[in-house]
């Protein structure tokens, strides 16, 4: 926070139409059915078409003055209104436009970034009309704050990192999801109960709590706290309490059965510790003869999810019990293949989490904050103060 304080203290900015601040680009004149034909995977050039409609075809394919070489942002105007940003050549159907920059002092990732915060407006804006769509002037006169392009590029880089924590985010939910699909025939299939035994944990409350002491996890740690595996923890009971509750040994799973929302459900620990571990009669340890970090992956894919959303019971808290997470099916491949599942989706845990080092830990993942900041960054003073 002092540091983004520091970044927008005093700054010194300028608004002016986009018009005449940035380069606007007609498309080509080609019909949907054209951008089918003319579609090659493979391809170099990128057509857009409104939402998420494209085509990819040759560079011969489309007249070379409709083909734009320049990092732009691109309008979609009609439907679906929004802006995409775009580095590689492209073209796009003629009813829609684009934007590049040719002044150095201007960059035009930064003015995407705020254009991004401004769709709402432009949406409401082509609401107006019976088919959803906006014209070239509503964006030409839409002024923009123009900042030090020393400022526009540490806006720009501290935006990037969080979208590249989305990314990534996402490329290794899709190749954990992948690795942990396995065709019929290829693995035996049991259910959880078959192979393991739950155990549900005993109530404490958070006074229980302590600095030291005998290791505890309470249940709403499990959402903020606990990743794939565990060896310390965050909190502590007296030992003479400990005596008296549950306990989960080195490689039992800590599975949360209780959340404020139905995704918090069945998010999985591996315990590591050289100890037990006290857990809360809001979680499950989970015993088995399979690797405790690959049913801690397991536990966090939709195929686990979309088994157990049938069985959770929602109201004030969402829950399940064990009858309802014993009937999950897990693929169960040899030891081997486990060990080196889990090592492969190790290195791409390591992969995603090293992006957030240096970011505060408040602004880790969550849209609704990376919304707050952004909103923050592109927040400056407006012309008539």
């Amino acid at each position: 926070m002092d540091f983004m304080e520091k970044l927008l203290d005093g700054v010194d900015v300028e608004w002016k139409p986009l018009g005449e601040v940035l380069v606007r680009t007609k498309g080509t004149k080609i019909t949907a059915s054209q951008m089918k034909v003319l579609h090659k995977d493979d391809a170099p050039l990128k057509i857009f078409a409104g939402g998420k409609t494209i085509a990819f075809v040759d560079f011969e394919d489309i007249p070379e003055k409709d083909i734009n070489r320049e990092s732009s942002i691109i309008v979609k105007s009609r439907g679906i209104i929004e802006f995409e940003y775009y580095e590689k050549p492209f073209s796009h159907k003629n009813e829609m436009w684009s934007y590049h920059s040719k002044d150095e002092n201007i960059s035009i990732k930064f003015v995407y970034y705020f254009l991004k915060l401004n769709e709402f407006y432009f949406q409401r804006l082509g609401s107006k009309m019976q088919m959803p769509q906006i014209a070239t002037p509503d964006t030409d006169k839409f002024k923009i704050p123009i900042p030090s392009l020393k400022i526009q590029t540490e806006i720009v880089r501290i935006l990037d990192t969080f979208a590249e924590l989305t990314a990534r985010k996402k490329q290794y939910t899709h190749y954990r999801d992948n690795l942990l699909t396995f065709e019929e025939g290829e693995v035996e299939w049991k259910t959880l109960g078959e192979v393991g035994e739950f155990t549900r944990g005993k109530r404490f409350v958070k006074t229980d709590m302590l600095s030291e002491g005998f290791p505890c996890i309470h249940y709403g740690e499990m959402y903020t706290h606990y990743n794939i595996w565990a060896e310390k923890t965050k909190s502590f009971i007296s030992h003479d309490l400990a005596s008296k509750l549950r306990v989960a040994d080195h490689g039992d799973v800590v599975i949360v059965a209780a959340g404020e929302t139905i995704e918090d459900i069945g998010r999985g620990t591996a315990w590591l510790g050289n100890t037990g571990v006290v857990i809360h009669d809001a979680c499950f340890s989970y015993r088995s003869s399979l690797n405790p970090k690959y049913i801690s992956y397991f536990l966090r894919t939709k195929h686990f999810h979309g088994q157990i959303k049938k069985h959770i019971s929602s109201g004030k808290i969402s829950a399940i019990n064990a009858n309802g997470l014993s009937k999950a099916i897990i693929p169960i491949p040899t030891l081997e293949e486990q060990a080196r599942i889990v090592s492969i989706l190790d290195k791409f845990d390591a992969l995603t989490s090293s992006i957030t080092e240096g970011l505060p830990r408040e602004i880790e993942l969550r849209q609704k904050q990376y919304e707050y900041y952004r909103n923050m960054l592109l927040t400056f003073p407006k012309e008539e103060a």
